[in-house]
């Protein structure tokens, strides 16, 4: 019952957020393995936004969570001078980017050689709407909670709206968990609606060569939220039981 009221308030954290961070507008982007890391929060509500942009661009990137009273947040405000998150550090360039205006701009300038539309740049009714996100989830993924350290990060296959991924984004930034976020923003109609409802009386095809392709190639069908510990050699669907392995693997407080 719980976790059902927890997806319902993600689902209107998404409606309130006009379901952004939905969809992937780029097929393919010629992106370096592992060259973007982002600082975040993930009830940031101008992370929120960066993060909305970096789905529509069909980006994967490094999430380094920074909770509040976190020491990832230390060391941000150590190596990189800012004392607030968003902060984007690319590493192919060597380019370190504050503020969620930035970082959107230099994200549409190098993948997509274009100014970002003003659709996806914060203004003060975005900014207003991704803090009411944040309070229909009570702020979730904002504190730091006491953790064991992972060796290795983590991945995360998501998108940023997705309601049921959410929730596991929130835990892993409480329990301060590096992981590497691989989009899965839907890129077609036929892509639209749970896993088990999609909108398509056709059997299921992403579209070819994709990144849902290769995930569905490996995994048998596209659900998101799917993470991959390699810490522990688990892989695992479902928002509900990746919640409960992280809180029983990684938690040292009660939850």
């Amino acid at each position: 019952m719980i976790h059902h009221l927890t997806v319902a308030s993600s689902v209107l954290a998404s409606t309130l957020r006009g379901w952004r961070g939905t969809s992937s507008t780029t097929r393919k982007v010629e992106q370096a393995s592992n060259d973007l890391i982002l600082f975040d929060q993930e009830g940031c509500p101008s992370c929120r936004m960066v993060r909305e942009a970096i789905t529509a661009l069909n980006l994967d990137v490094l999430i380094m969570p920074c909770p509040t009273g976190g020491k990832n947040l230390a060391l941000m405000q150590r190596e990189s001078g800012y004392k607030t998150v968003p902060v984007l550090y690319d590493a192919e360039l060597e380019h370190k980017t504050h503020s969620a205006d930035d970082i959107i701009e230099y994200l549409y300038q190098k993948y997509r050689g274009e100014s970002a539309p003003q659709k996806a740049m914060p203004n003060w009714q975005s900014n207003v709407l991704s803090r009411a996100a944040s309070l229909s989830r009570l702020n979730a993924g904002m504190s730091v909670r006491a953790a064991r350290k992972a060796e290795k990060p983590l991945t995360l296959y998501s998108f940023e709206s997705s309601p049921y991924s959410r929730p596991v984004r929130e835990l892993l930034c409480e329990l301060e968990l590096p992981y590497q976020l691989i989009n899965l923003g839907k890129q077609q109609w036929s892509d639209m609606g749970p896993a088990k409802a999609r909108f398509t009386l056709k059997p299921y095809q992403p579209i070819k060569h994709s990144k849902r392709e290769a995930f569905m190639a490996m995994y048998g069908d596209v659900q998101v939220p799917f993470i991959v510990d390699p810490n522990t050699g688990i892989q695992m669907f479902e928002s509900k039981d990746i919640i409960l392995y992280l809180r029983n693997t990684y938690a040292l407080d009660e939850i």
